[in-house]
């Protein structure tokens, strides 16, 4: 396969697998040995096995971090404080996106940037309540989906993965934008996770949010 043959097929893709490839007449070895030769060349950089994005100045669109998130792992979401900081519920700016999923806790480096990932049971990753499945598909970049958390859905995943987050002390310390989270939502999801630090938690944070005259958000 020629680089030119390779521009064609992948230049308006922020990723690529190399299975996309292997549908045409080449072969895997050709394919394997062409994508070594353009990574030495600095055509490409590798995410993880199998998974490439152009180089500049060959690249024409630029990943989203979010995006790139939820290609390094399959099945897992964007979520704790960077889904917050992306739905305006925290202030900070995150740099680090971190994802909950089924495998064990990691951290990839990459050229494009850190990526973590936190594990989570699949009955607490695949939480639904009515009206709300916890996760939402969002075109975070035109043209690139990617898998968040709810905000509701982050917050808990944070508590959960965070020692004495259901203190007061600690949520008050969160900073959280009581305008931009749905308390019943949020009391959904924990009364349906079955866990008592979600429960005490969500309540905590329900009670903070009335008493700040938080109107409940239209379904």
């Amino acid at each position: 396969m020629k680089f030119a043959r390779l521009l064609e097929l992948v230049e308006d893709e922020p990723v690529f697998e190399t299975g996309w490839l292997c549908a045409g007449q080449a072969s895997r070895n050709e394919i394997a040995a062409a994508l070594s030769r353009w990574l030495r060349a600095g055509k490409l950089v590798q995410l993880r096995r199998g998974l490439y994005a152009l180089a500049p100045p060959y690249r024409k669109v630029n990943p989203s971090p979010f995006l790139i998130a939820n290609r390094l792992m399959p099945g897992s979401y964007v979520s704790t404080h960077m889904a917050l900081s992306y739905a305006g519920v925290i202030p900070e700016h995150i740099p680090v996106a971190t994802s909950c999923g089924p495998g064990r806790p990691h951290t990839r480096d990459t050229v494009l940037g850190r990526y973590m990932y936190q594990f989570l049971r699949p009955d607490l990753l695949s939480l639904t309540v009515p009206c709300n499945t916890g996760l939402r598909q969002v075109e975070v970049v035109a043209g690139q989906l990617a898998l968040i958390a709810t905000p509701e859905k982050a917050l808990l995943d944070l508590i959960h993965l965070t020692p004495g987050a259901d203190d007061p002390r600690w949520i008050d310390g969160m900073r959280l934008n009581w305008q931009r989270l749905n308390p019943a939502q949020l009391l959904a999801l924990a009364e349906k996770s079955g866990r008592p630090k979600w429960l005490r938690a969500a309540r905590r944070i329900a009670e903070r949010a009335q008493a700040r005259g938080h109107p409940e958000p239209a379904a």
